[in-house]
């Protein structure tokens, strides 16, 4: 439950810290923004605060032109509930939500019945899977037909939408306006388009760019000092997208090939880039310990790479198992020339799409061997392939389920588990404490020395991971 008094204080402070994190709905205008909003801030009796975009909607608020809620950043998974909602949101994103079918799945995966799935997601986001499904799609729309020169037709069908008549009606009932009057004056390119993610400032662009180059698999990802470029496979469509830094917020550049399964790509970037985070909080957490401080200090919006494609980053998770970054990202671009398809492309070095898991489950250890990997590590690749394959789930639904799942497969031990979490889990509390830096940077600690520092950590555990690795030295 919100306090009103308190977010009307939050509204009028400007503060961005608080964007995506509430939303307020003018009784006076029928609109609801972000805390950001630049127009005059309304008197407190016409304020209506809402935890989510889709509950203000439910409210039969109309989103504001100016501030444009589809552009505030969303909140971080903390806690179960939130989990599972989070859960919701991609499986919506990924466009496999669309019946009782689909809920039952998901409510299975928690250990839930569908009547609880529905009342958690109420509970977190103020309205039913279906009125989610439905604002989510209205948004994306809005934002391809303010920021794109894209047909009205194929923006319909990249928002989930069976039929431009169906999107049409619900455009119009929703927002009281035609589609077409968000239009403007864009030039139209016949290959590619852009699109704005925001994010919470701060934001280390050149830190995270630095941490995916020196792990960028090769032919499949090209990271230079201001872009991060790669190939895209997702269902039945291939392309590229090429990101980069641009004010608050990254611009994505992305072939029309991917178009109809944008909703899925922008989440797996959201994921990549930590879009998500709140960094303030983290800060403020993580800066009560004297040993982080200065590292927070020095690289304000440090933040958790993610993972684009879940099984690409467990096998750069096995191939870094005791060798160098650098060994394991020549071993990685072998595999990827090895398994991966061939794509062309306009960008220098995109040249592969990611392996993917159920052609390396058909391959052999000998096969995999032969590209200088270990025999024994090659057997681990070929489980988790398998694993993959057959549906290990790819979210941070029940991460200490996931890490179980993920050290019985042989070959996988508890560091490569919780780096695994850490990024392709997008888990923020994971810690990998036999991580050898980790413990140097610690003052030589052992692993269960370092579990005990990082308790106080908790629950950004994998945030602190990243500072240490990047400004920590080797305590005397």
């Amino acid at each position: 439950m919100i306090d009103a008094k308190i977010a009307y204080l939050a509204l009028t402070s400007r503060d961005s810290r608080f964007d995506g994190v509430f939303y307020v709905g003018v009784i006076s205008t029928g609109i609801y923004c972000r805390p950001v909003c630049p127009v005059k801030a309304p008197l407190a009796k016409n304020c209506l605060f809402f935890d989510s975009a889709a509950a203000a909607e439910k409210a039969h608020f109309r989103p504001c032109l100016r501030c444009r809620p589809e552009l505030a950043p969303g909140n971080a998974p903390i806690d179960n509930g939130r989990r599972i909602a989070d859960s919701l949101i991609q499986h919506i994103a990924e466009g496999v939500l669309e019946e009782d079918a689909s809920l039952e799945t998901l409510a299975a995966r928690y250990s839930v019945s569908l009547r609880q799935l529905r009342r958690i997601v109420h509970k977190e986001l103020g309205v039913s899977p279906l009125e989610l499904k439905q604002t989510r799609r209205l948004l994306l729309a809005k934002q391809l037909l303010t920021e794109t020169a894209l047909p009205v037709t194929e923006i319909a069908l990249a928002s989930g939408f069976a039929s431009l008549r169906r999107f049409n009606d619900a455009f119009s009932k929703r927002y009281r306006m035609p589609p077409g009057r968000l239009r403007k004056q864009i030039p139209a390119d016949s290959d590619t388009s852009t699109l704005l993610l925001h994010y919470r400032p701060p934001f280390d662009w050149v830190a995270l760019l630095d941490f995916l180059r020196l792990r960028a698999l090769k032919g499949v990802e090209a990271v230079d000092d201001v872009s991060y470029a790669r190939t895209v496979r997702l269902g039945a469509h291939r392309g590229w997208i090429r990101v980069i830094h641009t004010g608050n917020s990254l611009q994505v550049t992305f072939t029309h090939s991917l178009v109809p399964v944008l909703s899925a790509l922008l989440l797996r970037l959201r994921n990549l880039f930590d879009l998500d985070a709140h960094p303030q909080i983290v800060a403020e957490h993580l800066g009560q310990d004297p040993l982080l401080s200065e590292s927070l200090l020095k690289n304000p919006g440090l933040r958790v790479p993610g993972a684009f494609d879940s099984f690409e980053m467990m096998v750069r998770a096995v191939l870094g198992q005791q060798i160098t970054v650098k060994a394991a990202t020549t071993l990685g671009g072998r595999f990827a020339d090895a398994f991966g398809e061939v794509i062309t492309t306009p960008v220098p070095g995109l040249t592969h799409l990611s392996p993917e898991a159920s052609t390396v489950a058909c391959s052999t250890p000998e096969a995999i061997a032969s590209l200088g990997i270990v025999r024994t590590r090659a057997r681990t690749l070929l489980a988790l392939a398998d694993a993959c394959a057959q549906g290990m789930p790819e979210t941070a639904a029940q991460p200490e389920l996931m890490i179980a799942r993920l050290t019985a497969l042989p070959g996988i031990g508890e560091w490569t588990a919780h780096y695994i979490a850490m990024r392709a889990l997008r888990w923020p509390d994971a810690f990998p404490a036999a991580d050898i830096v980790v413990r140097k940077n610690l003052g030589s600690v052992t692993a269960k020395e370092a579990e005990r520092l990082a308790e106080a950590w908790r629950p950004w555990r994998s945030y602190a991971v990243m500072h240490i690795w990047k400004n920590l030295t080797p305590l005397k």
